[in-house]
């Protein structure tokens, strides 16, 4: 596993495969940062579905009001919701979406984030400055590669769990 070389801000993603390793950039944006780690502890990301994979593009999940395959799950509402916390003002940056970046999910408004986030599977720097930038693999890549294509796909992956690793 890569070297951890700040606890409080990286985040371990269990996936089926393996472990996902997200070192978290709250420098460059600290709410979207703070809602991932108060999300992860709270365990509101444990079994949440990746809804939209798109190959050589992007996988998205994080949608914890319709997106836990645990509790009334519909896979038709995954990815229309988001978490009972207010919506993030967008913290835009010169950080490009390079493959492995983590990046927040949100409508046309640019201050609609909320829980929803995304890992992209290649450099997609068409998204730059417009869609937040807030974290970045550091290890596991290959389990993100390996998460179930769709929109959405027939038989989603899931988180089985999100923490910190301060916590772990």
């Amino acid at each position: 596993m890569a070297k951890i070389k700040d606890p409080e801000n990286t985040i371990l993603m269990e996936l089926k495969d393996g472990t996902v390793v997200i070192e978290l950039m709250p420098d460059i944006a600290p709410e979207h940062c703070a809602r991932m780690k108060e999300l992860a502890r709270s365990g509101t990301y444990d079994n949440v579905c990746f809804h939209r994979v798109i190959e050589g593009f992007m996988a998205q999940s994080g949608d914890v009001a319709n997106g836990n395959m645990e509790q009334d799950f519909n896979l038709r509402m995954a990815g229309t919701g988001g978490s009972d916390l207010p919506n993030l003002k967008a913290e835009f940056s010169g950080v490009p979406h390079d493959r492995g970046t983590l990046g927040a999910a949100r409508s046309q408004n640019p201050d609609s984030a909320n829980s929803q986030f995304f890992i992209n599977f290649s450099d997609n720097h068409f998204l730059n400055r417009q869609y937040t930038v807030y974290g970045r693999v550091i290890d596991g890549l290959e389990h993100v590669d390996a998460i179930a294509l769709g929109e959405p796909p027939a038989a989603p992956d899931r988180m089985i769990s999100v923490k910190v690793a301060a916590d772990a």
